[in-house]
Protein backbone atom coordinates (compact mmCIF):
# COMPACT_ATOMS: atom_id res chain seq x y z
CA UNK A 1 0.00 0.00 0.00
CA UNK A 2 1.30 3.41 -0.81
CA UNK A 3 2.68 5.79 1.95
CA UNK A 4 0.21 8.32 3.04
CA UNK A 5 0.74 11.45 1.10
CA UNK A 6 1.04 13.61 4.09
CA UNK A 7 4.22 11.43 5.47
CA UNK A 8 5.69 12.01 2.36
CA UNK A 9 5.57 15.78 2.34
CA UNK A 10 7.02 15.73 6.06
CA UNK A 11 9.79 13.48 5.13
CA UNK A 12 10.71 15.60 2.16
CA UNK A 13 10.86 18.78 4.78
CA UNK A 14 12.84 17.27 7.03
CA UNK A 15 16.97 17.38 6.66
CA UNK A 16 17.33 13.89 5.69
CA UNK A 17 14.12 14.30 2.96
CA UNK A 18 16.21 17.25 1.16
CA UNK A 19 19.62 15.45 1.02
CA UNK A 20 17.95 12.70 -0.45
CA UNK A 21 16.40 15.50 -3.16
CA UNK A 22 19.64 16.95 -3.85
CA UNK A 23 21.48 13.45 -4.44
CA UNK A 24 19.13 12.05 -6.44
CA UNK A 25 18.08 15.59 -8.64
CA UNK A 26 22.01 14.92 -8.89
CA UNK A 27 21.56 11.77 -10.89
CA UNK A 28 17.93 12.14 -12.81
CA UNK A 29 19.60 15.57 -13.70
CA UNK A 30 22.69 14.10 -15.32
CA UNK A 31 20.52 11.74 -17.07
CA UNK A 32 18.37 13.98 -18.51
CA UNK A 33 20.05 17.52 -19.05
CA UNK A 34 17.84 18.73 -22.02
CA UNK A 35 13.94 18.48 -21.88
CA UNK A 36 13.02 21.37 -23.86
CA UNK A 37 10.19 20.80 -25.81
CA UNK A 38 9.28 17.30 -24.08
CA UNK A 39 6.58 16.34 -22.00
CA UNK A 40 7.76 15.48 -18.55
CA UNK A 41 5.92 13.46 -16.09
CA UNK A 42 6.19 11.87 -12.52
CA UNK A 43 4.09 8.91 -10.96
CA UNK A 44 4.24 8.31 -7.52
CA UNK A 45 5.51 11.16 -5.13
CA UNK A 46 7.77 13.16 -7.91
CA UNK A 47 6.83 16.42 -7.01
CA UNK A 48 10.19 16.95 -5.11
CA UNK A 49 12.30 16.23 -8.27
CA UNK A 50 10.12 17.63 -10.92
CA UNK A 51 11.07 21.57 -10.50
CA UNK A 52 13.97 21.21 -11.98
CA UNK A 53 12.39 20.51 -15.61
CA UNK A 54 9.82 22.80 -15.66
CA UNK A 55 11.72 25.38 -17.58
CA UNK A 56 12.55 23.40 -20.24
CA UNK A 57 10.12 21.47 -20.25
CA UNK A 58 6.89 22.33 -22.98
CA UNK A 59 4.25 20.02 -19.91
CA UNK A 60 5.37 19.09 -16.38
CA UNK A 61 2.89 17.19 -14.57
CA UNK A 62 3.18 15.41 -11.30
CA UNK A 63 0.55 12.63 -10.91
CA UNK A 64 0.12 11.11 -7.33
CA UNK A 65 -2.03 7.86 -6.68
CA UNK A 66 -5.22 8.14 -5.41
CA UNK A 67 -4.49 5.36 -2.48
CA UNK A 68 -1.60 7.93 -1.92
CA UNK A 69 -3.33 10.99 -2.29
CA UNK A 70 -2.28 14.25 -3.48
CA UNK A 71 -0.77 17.48 -2.79
CA UNK A 72 -1.10 20.80 -4.43
CA UNK A 73 1.93 21.49 -6.79
CA UNK A 74 3.71 23.65 -7.55
CA UNK A 75 3.36 25.90 -4.94
CA UNK A 76 3.99 29.61 -7.41
CA UNK A 77 2.02 29.35 -10.48
CA UNK A 78 -0.82 26.93 -12.16
CA UNK A 79 -1.24 23.90 -10.15
CA UNK A 80 0.42 20.59 -12.71
CA UNK A 81 -0.66 17.99 -10.32
CA UNK A 82 -3.57 15.52 -10.60
CA UNK A 83 -5.23 12.90 -8.54
CA UNK A 84 -4.97 9.71 -10.93
CA UNK A 85 -5.79 5.96 -10.93
CA UNK A 86 -2.11 4.27 -11.25
CA UNK A 87 -3.57 1.80 -14.01
CA UNK A 88 -5.39 4.21 -15.86
CA UNK A 89 -3.59 7.85 -16.46
CA UNK A 90 -5.26 10.48 -17.94
CA UNK A 91 -2.77 10.25 -20.88
CA UNK A 92 -3.07 10.11 -24.31
CA UNK A 93 -1.21 7.10 -25.88
CA UNK A 94 2.53 7.67 -26.54
CA UNK A 95 1.91 11.64 -25.28
CA UNK A 96 4.97 11.51 -22.64
CA UNK A 97 8.30 12.16 -23.30
CA UNK A 98 9.84 10.92 -19.95
CA UNK A 99 8.46 9.43 -16.65
CA UNK A 100 9.65 9.49 -13.81
CA UNK A 101 8.22 6.33 -11.19
CA UNK A 102 9.46 6.74 -7.46
CA UNK A 103 7.96 6.00 -4.78
CA UNK A 104 5.08 3.95 -6.44
CA UNK A 105 6.52 0.23 -7.63
CA UNK A 106 7.54 -0.94 -4.66
CA UNK A 107 3.90 0.08 -2.75
CA UNK A 108 1.73 -0.76 -5.90
CA UNK A 109 -0.89 -3.49 -5.49
CA UNK A 110 -0.05 -4.55 -9.45
CA UNK A 111 2.92 -3.21 -10.43
CA UNK A 112 2.41 -5.43 -14.06
CA UNK A 113 -0.73 -3.31 -15.08
CA UNK A 114 0.86 0.39 -13.48
CA UNK A 115 4.03 -0.63 -15.66
CA UNK A 116 1.69 -1.45 -18.93
CA UNK A 117 -0.15 1.53 -18.94
CA UNK A 118 3.21 3.21 -18.71
CA UNK A 119 4.08 1.80 -21.68
CA UNK A 120 0.69 3.08 -23.41
CA UNK A 121 1.36 6.82 -22.98
CA UNK A 122 5.36 6.80 -23.20
CA UNK A 123 6.71 7.79 -26.97
CA UNK A 124 8.51 5.50 -29.10
CA UNK A 125 11.55 7.14 -28.09
CA UNK A 126 10.80 7.84 -24.63
CA UNK A 127 12.35 7.11 -21.69
CA UNK A 128 11.62 6.04 -17.69
CA UNK A 129 13.38 6.23 -14.85
CA UNK A 130 12.50 3.90 -11.89
CA UNK A 131 13.70 4.73 -8.59
CA UNK A 132 13.16 2.09 -6.34
CA UNK A 133 14.55 0.24 -2.78
CA UNK A 134 17.48 -1.95 -2.53
CA UNK A 135 16.61 -5.14 -1.35
CA UNK A 136 20.44 -5.37 -0.09
CA UNK A 137 20.28 -1.73 0.83
CA UNK A 138 19.97 -0.84 4.51
CA UNK A 139 17.61 1.96 3.54
CA UNK A 140 15.09 -0.79 2.69
CA UNK A 141 14.83 -1.99 6.73
CA UNK A 142 13.97 1.20 8.17
CA UNK A 143 10.52 2.17 8.46
CA UNK A 144 11.55 5.69 9.13
CA UNK A 145 11.69 7.05 5.43
CA UNK A 146 9.40 6.26 2.51
CA UNK A 147 11.53 3.74 1.14
CA UNK A 148 11.49 1.41 4.13
CA UNK A 149 8.02 0.50 2.92
CA UNK A 150 6.58 -1.81 0.35
CA UNK A 151 8.65 -4.68 -1.51
CA UNK A 152 12.51 -3.74 -2.17
CA UNK A 153 13.95 -5.02 -5.99
CA UNK A 154 17.31 -6.35 -6.32
CA UNK A 155 18.39 -4.99 -10.26
CA UNK A 156 17.99 -8.24 -11.04
CA UNK A 157 14.12 -8.26 -10.18
CA UNK A 158 13.76 -4.79 -11.89
CA UNK A 159 14.86 -6.87 -15.14
CA UNK A 160 12.68 -8.99 -15.11
CA UNK A 161 9.88 -6.53 -13.79
CA UNK A 162 11.10 -4.45 -16.79
CA UNK A 163 10.81 -6.97 -19.42
CA UNK A 164 7.25 -8.40 -18.44
CA UNK A 165 6.08 -4.85 -19.35
CA UNK A 166 7.81 -4.72 -22.73
CA UNK A 167 10.94 -1.78 -21.18
CA UNK A 168 14.33 -2.34 -22.16
CA UNK A 169 16.99 -1.83 -19.51
CA UNK A 170 19.19 0.66 -21.00
CA UNK A 171 21.23 1.85 -18.05
CA UNK A 172 21.82 1.49 -14.18
CA UNK A 173 22.94 3.40 -11.32
CA UNK A 174 23.30 3.58 -7.33
CA UNK A 175 22.62 6.05 -4.41
CA UNK A 176 21.52 6.56 -1.30
CA UNK A 177 24.59 5.04 0.88
CA UNK A 178 24.71 6.69 4.03
CA UNK A 179 22.85 5.55 7.03
CA UNK A 180 18.84 6.43 6.67
CA UNK A 181 19.37 8.60 10.21
CA UNK A 182 18.35 12.25 10.12
CA UNK A 183 21.52 13.02 12.06
CA UNK A 184 23.96 15.91 11.09
CA UNK A 185 26.78 14.70 11.32
CA UNK A 186 25.73 12.30 8.72
CA UNK A 187 23.99 14.82 6.19
CA UNK A 188 27.08 17.12 6.08
CA UNK A 189 29.13 13.92 4.71
CA UNK A 190 26.11 12.87 2.54
CA UNK A 191 28.33 13.40 -0.63
CA UNK A 192 31.41 11.64 0.44
CA UNK A 193 29.21 8.76 1.55
CA UNK A 194 28.02 8.76 -2.29
CA UNK A 195 31.10 8.62 -3.26
CA UNK A 196 33.25 6.06 -1.00
CA UNK A 197 30.25 3.48 -1.15
CA UNK A 198 30.15 3.37 -5.12
CA UNK A 199 33.87 2.39 -4.92
CA UNK A 200 33.54 0.22 -1.90
CA UNK A 201 30.26 -0.96 -1.05
CA UNK A 202 28.42 -0.74 -4.65
CA UNK A 203 25.30 -3.61 -3.91
CA UNK A 204 24.37 -1.88 -0.47
CA UNK A 205 22.81 1.30 -1.86
CA UNK A 206 20.19 2.76 -0.83
CA UNK A 207 17.76 2.13 -4.66
CA UNK A 208 18.52 1.71 -7.28
CA UNK A 209 17.78 3.60 -10.71
CA UNK A 210 17.52 2.17 -13.89
CA UNK A 211 16.51 4.29 -17.20
CA UNK A 212 14.53 2.03 -19.52
CA UNK A 213 12.67 2.23 -22.91
CA UNK A 214 9.84 0.62 -24.60
CA UNK A 215 10.08 -2.24 -26.51
CA UNK A 216 8.09 -2.04 -29.77
CA UNK A 217 8.54 -5.18 -31.11
CA UNK A 218 7.26 -8.28 -29.05
CA UNK A 219 7.41 -11.82 -29.52
CA UNK A 220 4.16 -13.90 -30.26
CA UNK A 221 3.98 -16.90 -28.25
CA UNK A 222 2.60 -20.24 -29.72
CA UNK A 223 -1.04 -21.11 -29.73
CA UNK A 224 -1.81 -24.03 -31.70
CA UNK A 225 -0.17 -24.99 -35.64
CA UNK A 226 -1.15 -21.46 -36.68
CA UNK A 227 1.36 -20.08 -34.87
CA UNK A 228 4.66 -18.54 -36.38
CA UNK A 229 7.03 -19.71 -33.84
CA UNK A 230 9.82 -17.42 -33.84
CA UNK A 231 8.57 -14.13 -35.54
CA UNK A 232 8.53 -11.15 -33.82
CA UNK A 233 5.57 -8.87 -34.84
CA UNK A 234 5.05 -5.08 -34.26
CA UNK A 235 2.76 -3.71 -31.90
CA UNK A 236 1.32 -0.70 -32.39
CA UNK A 237 0.99 2.30 -30.13
CA UNK A 238 -1.69 1.93 -27.75
CA UNK A 239 -2.35 -2.07 -28.16
CA UNK A 240 -1.73 -2.93 -24.72
CA UNK A 241 -5.09 -0.74 -23.43
CA UNK A 242 -8.08 -2.43 -23.93
CA UNK A 243 -9.87 0.69 -24.95
CA UNK A 244 -10.45 3.72 -27.21
CA UNK A 245 -7.99 6.45 -26.23
CA UNK A 246 -11.49 8.88 -26.93
CA UNK A 247 -13.43 7.00 -23.87
CA UNK A 248 -13.47 9.34 -20.95
CA UNK A 249 -12.51 8.38 -17.38
CA UNK A 250 -13.72 9.50 -14.62
CA UNK A 251 -11.51 9.44 -11.60
CA UNK A 252 -11.81 9.87 -7.85
CA UNK A 253 -11.54 13.55 -7.91
CA UNK A 254 -14.87 13.67 -9.85
CA UNK A 255 -12.83 14.52 -12.97
CA UNK A 256 -13.78 13.50 -16.32
CA UNK A 257 -10.99 12.81 -18.35
CA UNK A 258 -10.74 11.77 -22.16
CA UNK A 259 -7.40 10.18 -22.70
Amino acid sequence: MHVDIIDLREFYARPLGAVVRRLLIQRLRARWANVAGMNVFGLGYAAPYLSVFRQEAVRVGALMPASQGVVAWPQDGDRQAALVQEHELPLPDSSADRILIIHSVETTENTRALLREVWRVLAPEGRVIIVAPNRAGLWARFDTTPFGHGRPYSRGQLTRLLRDAMFAPLDWEQALYMPPFNWSILLRSAVAWERVGTILWPGFCGVNIVEATKQIYGSTPERGLEAAKGKLYPIPAGSIAARSTNTPRTFKSGKTVSG
